[in-house]
């Protein structure tokens, strides 16, 4: 079973990860919410999450990592050197790299959208190095997918789905939320 890593940090959009995290479980694949320092992460609108681990406790193994946006869970996000590196070392090791909103500029910063297509919260793009940026919902090229915003989780999350389980468990997660 796949193994995903959703980062929350303090500020993070809550839409956009409680949709993650619900429709990549619900396609059966595993997901570990981390938190950077404390457990107990609250988001841009007051939302508190008790993530399942933190950034001392990381799994050994996984699949790819996953980012929810919000600014300054993203500021955050981008902060943190280690998340740099787990991004840097994920994408090199050809694993999935997916990123929602403005948290597409932890990737840029993390150095691995060189050539890459991808999309981000309009407003950002200036920020996106060497991203072939697309005006698009969602993108995905190689092993990067990206998200324009809250209004873009669902697709952002079915195309998850799709890479990491194949387009006919995206079909049926849709189907039984009834996305059309």
């Amino acid at each position: 079973m796949a193994h995903i890593l959703t980062f929350l940090a303090e500020g993070f959009e809550e839409v956009e990860a409680v949709t993650i995290i619900d429709l990549l479980r619900r396609a059966g694949i595993t997901v570990t919410t981390v938190a950077l320092e404390n457990s107990r992460v609250t988001g841009a609108h007051d939302i508190i999450i008790h993530a399942d681990t933190t950034m001392k406790h990381l799994p050994d193994a996984y699949d790819g990592i996953v980012l929810p946006g919000g600014g300054l869970g993203t500021d955050n996000l981008k902060a943190s050197k280690r998340v740099l590196e787990l991004v840097s070392t994920a994408f090199s090791g050809g694993l999935l790299c997916a990123a929602i909103c403005a948290a597409p500029l932890v990737l840029a910063k993390a150095g691995i959208l060189r050539g890459i297509r991808a999309t981000c919260y309009p407003g950002c793009e200036d920020q996106m190095s060497d991203a072939l940026y697309i005006e698009a919902a969602v993108v995905r090229d190689k092993n990067v997918i990206t998200g324009k915003g809250v209004g873009t989780a669902i697709p952002f999350s079915l195309e998850v789905i799709s890479y990491i389980a194949g387009r006919s468990t995206a079909e049926r997660i849709s189907s039984q939320i009834v996305y059309s």
